[in-house]
């Protein structure tokens, strides 16, 4: 499998991203200052610890000597540093803690908000997985870090910041001379930024592959199964995850390299020019143990911080990568066709006019082309034609799942454009050749978690549909519990279940994709006074590949290739011989043998 398009970072696309997920910060100011403040008092106690110890060594570690006040001073001080430290340090992480929490429970709604406003467009070219990916694996690398990270790079700066202050006070010449070890680090850290940033972008991409593939194989298992095609699916994916290996590992090298070793080298080599300085100025002047203690302490307190960076500086820029992801899905501009939020436009009767409208999924080529015709309140109109010849593309563009370029689609003699999406949906009821069904039960499935919808209006519409003889015939009636799409239930239930959805909202317009495709004859014999019903009073559009299914429809449209080549009712249409003519013959079985072939 080919390796998938990454998006290099540069510093400059960091620094954004990094801005942008600081903007989260923003409603938690209060709380992120008393953090800080926490923060600030617990590294001033960590940098006061030794000078008190160093005070104690050159001024009251003397033999035969035991000034009991002063050392009770210190010893109590000191004391009172560690507890405060540690009070205090509890409530700046608990702090921080809650904040991080906040901040990725906000993304994750803005993210899955901004999901379920994409077009489409947008699922048509992308996996599942991958989406479920930048959802749940990336904002948790976010939250990674806003907990580690930003409070570890906030602790760590104050805590160096902090040090090298206590050693300008002890000693500048020496301070001066530590200030030499800045450049090796900054010099680590950017050829690590440089490039754990490409590695960390190939290995999030193949976690994304993984859980599509993963959602892929999960959705498929019957097919799978049926086909025997559990190698080939083993095999494809053992070959993303060994790339995810791959990329794991080149991450795990570099970090191997310079996170620790390098940094424990420039430490060393701090250590030296400490003791070397101490060394050379011995001979010519008195040096104080308690400032070689301070000294070397603070050293080791000024390499504990970087080497907390360097080893959060991967969990950065994975979280980095991760929140550059998701923002990338929150930026797509592939969303759902514009409608008013609000409006005075309402659907009274339900009149459909397509006037010359021509649409392209992808730009270039048609697949409708200069469709027109007219659905006037409580006609039914029928689609009919091969795949491929444009009817669902009619229906998608009618429920606005995209959005039309040329021509123009009117409702009542207003654009489709221009009704509130809550009037357009409320008013519009459709029915898929294959229904989905939540999670839940059935009565919450028909109302679709609608609160306003009372058990006698759900009753009433499965009445309606001829659904409520099977669904009373169940152990639990109405509260009978569904799984996940509805996989316990017949092929004819899930459909009576999506018809009884479907009218308990009471549509202007109703559309059937193949409603009746998927149903046995025994059933569909049932279920058909359901549909009678159903399209009383009401503008209907039907696709159907069943010609039997729509024989009393007001008008048929004949499609071939995007083109509307025919149109009358069904005498009309057979008088004329042509392609509805043909079709119909065909289903009947009454073509000859070698036309049939």
């Amino acid at each position: 499998m080919e390796a998938p398009e990454q998006r290099k970072l540069s510093g400059r696309d960091q620094w954004h991203v990094l801005k942008r997920l600081l903007r989260y910060l923003t409603p938690h100011k209060g709380a992120a200052t008393v953090a800080l403040i926490l923060l600030g008092l617990t590294v001033l106690g960590s940098v006061l610890g030794p000078y008190l110890i160093k005070t104690f060594i050159d001024d009251y570690l003397t033999p035969r000597e035991f000034p009991a006040r002063p050392l009770m001073i210190l010893a109590g001080a000191y004391l009172a540093i560690l507890v405060l430290n540690a009070v205090f340090g509890y409530i700046q992480l608990l702090k921080f803690q809650e904040i991080a929490l906040r901040i990725v429970r906000q993304i994750r709604i803005d993210v899955f908000t901004k999901v379920h406003r994409l077009g489409m467009r947008y699922f048509d070219k992308t996996p599942a997985g991958g989406t479920v990916s930048r959802v749940t694996n990336d904002t948790e690398a976010i939250l990674e870090m806003f907990v580690d990270v930003l409070v570890g790079f906030l602790q760590s700066g104050f805590l160096i910041i902090g040090v090298y202050i206590a050693m300008f006070a002890l000693d500048v010449r020496l301070a001066l001379l530590s200030l030499m070890l800045l450049p090796l680090i900054f010099l680590i850290m950017w050829i690590y930024r440089k490039y754990s940033s490409e590695f960390y972008q190939d290995l999030r991409e193949r976690l994304s592959q993984l859980n599509g593939k993963i959602a892929e194989s999960l959705n498929g298992m019957g097919m799978i199964q049926v086909f025997r095609q559990e190698k080939r699916f083993r095999e494809e994916f053992g070959e993303i995850n060994d790339k995810h290996y791959e990329a794991g590992m080149r991450n795990i090298k570099l970090d191997g390299l310079l996170l620790r070793p390098a940094v424990d080298i420039v430490y060393a080599l701090g250590l030296i020019l400490l003791l070397s300085y101490f060394g050379v100025t011995s001979f010519s002047e008195p040096v104080e143990i308690g400032v070689i203690y301070a000294f070397v302490t603070y050293i080791d307190r000024f390499f504990e911080p970087i080497n907390q960076v360097m080893q959060r500086l991967s969990i950065f820029q994975q979280a980095i990568v991760a929140a550059d992801r998701v923002f990338r899905l929150m930026d797509d501009p592939e969303l759902e066709p514009a409608q008013p939020d609000r409006g005075d436009a309402k659907i009274a009767e339900g009149k459909i006019e397509f006037r010359n409208v021509s649409f392209s999924y992808d730009g270039n080529n048609d697949v409708l082309k200069d469709i027109s015709f007219t659905a006037n309140p409580g006609e039914t109109v029928a689609l009919v034609g091969h795949t491929g010849s444009g009817k669902s593309s009619i229906i998608n563009l009618l429920m606005r799942f995209y959005e039309f370029e040329r021509g123009e689609i009117l409702i009542d003699g207003r654009p489709i454009r221009s009704y509130p999406k809550t009037e357009l949906r409320e008013k519009t009821g459709l029915v898929l050749q294959d229904p989905f069904l939540f999670y839940g039960d059935i009565g919450s499935n028909i109302r679709l978690f609608d609160g306003s919808l009372g058990p006698g209006e759900v009753q009433a519409a499965a009445e309606f549909v001829q659904a409520d003889p099977f669904i009373r015939s169940l152990p639990d009636g109405y509260g009978q519990k569904v799984t996940e799409r509805g996989s316990t239930f017949s092929g004819g239930q899930r459909q009576l279940i999506a018809f009884a959805r479907t009218m308990v909202k009471k549509p202007k317009i109703l559309i059937l994709d193949e409603a009746t495709a998927n149903i046995d004859t025994e059933t569909e014999v049932a279920i058909q006074k359901g549909l009678e019903r159903m399209r009383k009073g009401r503008t209907t559009i039907a696709i159907a590949h069943r010609l039997s299914t729509i024989q009393d429809a007001d008008l048929i449209l004949v499609l071939h290739q995007g083109e509307i080549v025919e149109r009358g009712t069904h005498r009309e249409l057979l008088a004329k011989g042509g392609l509805y003519h043909k079709m119909y013959r065909l289903q009947n079985g009454i073509l000859e043998e070698n036309e049939a072939r």
